[in-house]
């Protein structure tokens, strides 16, 4: 499949939307987190955030092309960013996903922390599943968490024995998520979902123990 400029530019695009509607958020703090949109399946060619950008504003060198060994598919003096290469074995193990987004959060980080020791962390009967399209009632999903390995090939074979196309996600270890979805919007979809289950679990653990503080206070 050839990649039409029109097609480029769109990406690029489709890219800053999701950008600066997660930059508004503070999803990523000091120049962290990573996006990308598949352009081809065959060859796997996708676009993905460059390197070292500041992702609360917009430029025209901000993305670049790469293959699915995370090397730029152009001439270019921009470096794909660090982890582009988680996003290429979610493409290679994940046929359906067109998009990929991945941000730090005080929420996805205590979570992947708090569950680390179980390998996953796992919720049950919450509306906002039905936000990673899973429409059993009282549905339960569980998110594999990997260790954080400094070396990202050896953290992308961690992630590339987890995942699955039933859930939607990835946690590291106190690093952050990649969610993705057959498209942009669906990927958006999906992370604002498990942002929203991660931030209610973490209020519920501290509202639970209030609540038991009071009723200990009380027996007394």
């Amino acid at each position: 499949m050839s990649i039409t400029l029109e097609s480029k530019i769109d990406a690029f695009r489709r890219l800053d939307e999701a950008k600066l509607t997660f930059a508004k958020r503070d999803w990523f703090p000091g120049t962290s987190g990573n996006l990308s949109i598949k352009l081809s399946d065959s060859p796997l060619t996708f676009a993905v955030t460059a390197s070292g950008k500041d992702k609360t504003k917009l430029s025209p060198e901000d993305y670049l092309l790469v293959d699915g060994d995370a090397k730029p598919v152009e001439a270019t003096t921009l470096k794909p960013s660090a982890e582009t290469l988680i996003h290429a074995v979610v493409y290679k193990n994940i046929p359906n996903a067109g998009a990929c987004f991945h941000v730090h959060t005080l929420g996805n980080n205590l979570v992947s922390e708090l569950y680390f020791g179980q390998r996953a962390f796992s919720i049950q009967g919450q509306e906002l599943i039905k936000g990673l399209g899973i429409w059993e009632e009282n549905a339960q999903i569980t998110v594999p968490i990997v260790e954080n390995f400094a070396d990202i090939p050896k953290l992308a074979q961690a992630i590339e024995k987890v995942i699955t196309p039933e859930i939607p996600g990835v946690l590291i270890r106190n690093h952050g998520i990649y969610a993705w979805g057959g498209n942009d919007f669906e990927a958006k979809r999906h992370l604002e979902s498990f942002e929203f289950l991660f931030e209610y679990h973490l209020r519920w653990l501290q509202l639970s123990q209030a609540v038991q503080k009071q009723t200990v206070s009380a027996t007394f």
